[in-house]
């Protein structure tokens, strides 16, 4: 094992509430920093018509294996209260600018009719160009519908929870339903909204009813916000947001945030925010000031936490040094640029998403 793969795995069993197959989390996450990588390299130098567009009614595939562990999606249902991405007026959805589709982290082109579906999640990534709502249609298993502007961007990722051969080839984009893991596995299917615009969506366990009532929610007209109950204002220099990624599937007792940071060429900083409504008290003792308030470096010396956060906790891993390099490799960014990002950051209330900034 790796410098980098104890350092996943270590940061997983800290922040699990349950236990995890690190395993498994550790093989997916080298495959997913492949995929990534070569995705950064190469992107460096009608909704009416939907359902019949995605024809559920068709033949289903046949089984491309079994599945691997369990989806990372907690089913929730649609009577608890469950935050909503707030509406970006002036701003087109996806089935008038599918090119506009991932091109910014703080938006989203498609959202969910909330009178059929409980949003679960929702994230944007700039550099996979992928834009995605996780959804609850009621008492199923969650479905998480992604969208892009080009097909490989979902044709050559995996799909969060399957197996990472799970998709084996390019995918057709015709509505045609994909099974794995046998009668009782999961489903994937992938269509085309409009032209010029890429989707697929997958549900762990159940039937092609559960996909056909979830994407019939999706709304492929409207546009939102990533909304989050953090801000950041203060980036370090020549850094950009490239994602945000938002999992309310356990609200109002939890919600986890993660902001991406990127500086080329391959320097990458997360921001991360869990709250949990029953979070006990945090034990660490402040051994820094960030912008006047107490935080704590992680004896690692890769991890920053902002103190004094009611149940929750806001933290930027900095330092992940690429693996395979000599014992005076460079941290992807320095504490000082850590300390700046916390500084500058602007926290809500997480059980308060109205006054989410």
């Amino acid at each position: 094992m790796t410098e980098l793969d104890q350092r996943i795995a270590s940061v997983l069993r800290e922040q699990a509430e349950g236990e995890i197959d690190t395993g498994r989390l550790l093989r997916g996450s080298r495959a997913l920093g492949r995929r990534r990588q070569m995705r950064r390299r190469a992107t460096a130098g009608t909704a009416l018509a939907l359902v019949g567009v995605l024809g559920f009614a068709g033949a289903i595939r046949a089984d491309v294996g079994g599945l691997a562990g369990r989806m990372p999606w907690t089913t929730a249902t649609l009577t608890d209260a469950a935050p909503v991405p707030p509406k970006a007026d002036g701003v087109p959805g996806a089935l008038r600018r599918p090119d506009l589709v991932g091109t910014d982290p703080r938006v989203l082109h498609l959202g969910v009719d909330t009178g059929r579906a409980r949003y679960l999640g929702w994230a944007v990534h700039v550099s996979s160009r992928v834009e995605s709502v996780r959804l609850s249609v009621g008492g199923g298993q969650p479905v998480l519908v992604e969208v892009s502007p080009n097909a490989r961007s979902l044709t050559d990722a995996g799909v969060e929870g399957f197996p990472t051969d799970a998709v084996a080839g390019p995918l057709a984009f015709d509505g045609a339903v994909l099974r794995v893991g046998g009668t009782t596995g999961g489903l994937i299917t992938s269509w085309q909204p409009a032209s010029g615009l890429y989707a697929r969506a997958a549900v762990l366990t159940g039937d092609a009813a559960i996909l056909n009532r979830a994407v019939g929610a999706v709304r492929w007209d409207e546009a939102g916000r990533c909304g989050a109950p953090v801000r950041l204002t203060t980036l370090p220099a020549d850094t950009s947001l490239t994602s945000c990624s938002v999992d309310a599937s356990a609200f109002p007792d939890g919600l986890t945030v993660q902001l991406t940071l990127v500086r080329q060429p391959s320097s990458t900083m997360w921001t991360k925010l869990v709250y949990g409504a029953r979070m006990g008290k945090n034990t660490h003792r402040s051994n820094r000031e960030v912008g006047g308030r107490p935080a704590y470096l992680y004896p690692d010396g890769t991890r920053l936490e902002l103190l004094g956060i009611p149940a929750g906790r806001l933290t930027v891993d900095f330092g992940w040094p690429s693996p395979g390099d000599g014992p005076d490799r460079p941290v992807n960014f320095t504490e000082a640029e850590a300390a700046r990002v916390l500084a500058g950051a602007e926290v809500a209330d997480p059980s308060r998403p109205l006054t989410w900034p």
